[in-house]
């Protein structure tokens, strides 16, 4: 394999929709021959390049759980070595750029859930002989909303950590 590419990225994310646990992280790295361990995946976290996990119940009785992080942090860590790779310390990194774009899609999946939550019970409403075209109005248009807000933090995420890029160049 040569690396990562939108494609890549994107069908990785679609695959785990759940997440990943740190060892499926790593193993995606070592197979592309990329030198990711463990620890400097927690360091990551620890210094907040990274979101933390989320605990997952694991099937099966007395099994505990795990950690899971959003698919998104491959991306992120693709994105942490190329900056890096261009002479970026990680204090720059920390200072300069934000990285929230892992956040964002985790607010873009979660406005997801609502709306399809508020979507199944307005039709099983309208199932019962309660329509309301006033709630669906609504929903349509709380549903245009969700979308207009991620893109918008999506531009704005981008302008900003452009704008640190640009800065460092001119220098």
């Amino acid at each position: 394999m040569d690396g990562w590419n939108e494609d890549k990225l994107q069908a990785l994310e679609a695959a785990h929709p759940e997440g990943l646990n740190v060892q499926q992280i790593v193993d995606l790295f070592t197979n592309l021959g990329e030198r990711l361990t463990e620890a400097t995946f927690r360091k990551y976290v620890q210094l907040g390049l990274l979101p933390r996990s989320h605990r997952v119940g694991m099937k099966g009785k007395h099994r505990g759980s795990q950690g899971l992080y959003p698919t998104t942090v491959v991306r992120q860590i693709d994105q942490l070595r190329r900056l890096m790779s261009s002479g970026f310390t990680i204090d720059e990194i920390q200072r300069e750029f934000l990285f929230v774009r892992g956040d964002i899609g985790a607010l873009e999946k979660q406005l997801a859930r609502v709306l399809a939550g508020l979507e199944k019970a307005r039709e099983e409403r309208g199932r019962e002989g309660a329509t309301d075209e006033l709630s669906a109005r609504e929903l349509a248009e709380a549903k245009s909303l969700a979308a207009e807000l991620v893109k918008k933090l999506v531009g704005v995420e981008r302008r900003l950590s452009m704008r640190a890029r640009m800065a460092r160049a001119a220098v």
